[in-house]
């Protein structure tokens, strides 16, 4: 599993001829939770917004994302349209994630997901704020296996009520996420 803020950053390169393509500036998703893409950092003096779609991304490492082809890489338009993670609007770092009973669970502090293919978001992490974090930790909440009763609105993350109880402190390592569950 890989943590989208850990992707944020790493080097995008070319498969094919080994060149760095740009670096990972944000990443994009459509309404059922599925990653379409990452949103490359603009070239110096650039307007356009680059993009790659998920399924031209060959591997994601601890160290670089890999492309296919230094054709993945294209300038974003209209039909690339999504909701990005921490740009644009509305982004979906910090929106509040809150059952349909009205119970605020957190703040969506990072996302995790499987690097591979059409991938759907498999976990969220929630954060109640700095102090809390230091206190006690933030939480981590799997995704609920229909991804349809999850709503990503324009001010709130809607889940079923079920996911308050399902709440777990994040693990100790990535590699638990998800393992240390009751």
């Amino acid at each position: 599993m890989i943590k989208l803020q850990q992707l944020i950053g790493l080097p995008v390169v070319d498969l094919r001829t080994g060149r760095q393509a740009g670096k990972v500036k944000d990443a994009w998703f459509d309404d059922q939770w599925s990653m379409q893409g990452v949103v490359l950092e603009a070239k110096w003096l650039s307007s356009k917004e680059r993009i790659v779609h998920w399924n031209r991304v060959a591997s994601c490492g601890e160290d670089a994302v890999l492309i296919d082809s230094a054709e993945a890489v294209v300038v974003k338009d209209k039909t690339a349209a999504g909701r990005c993670f921490q740009s644009g609007h509305p982004k979906l770092k910090d929106l509040p994630v809150v059952t349909v009973g009205g119970t605020q669970l957190g703040r969506l502090s990072d996302v995790y997901f499987e690097p591979i293919q059409g991938t759907q978001i498999v976990g969220y992490e929630l954060t109640d704020g700095f102090i809390s974090d230091l206190l006690e930790g933030r939480k981590w909440l799997r995704a609920p296996k229909e991804s349809e009763t999850v709503l990503l609105g324009e001010d709130a993350i809607i889940v079923p009520a079920c996911c308050e109880a399902q709440l777990l402190p994040v693990a100790p390592s990535d590699s638990d996420i998800g393992r240390n569950e009751r």
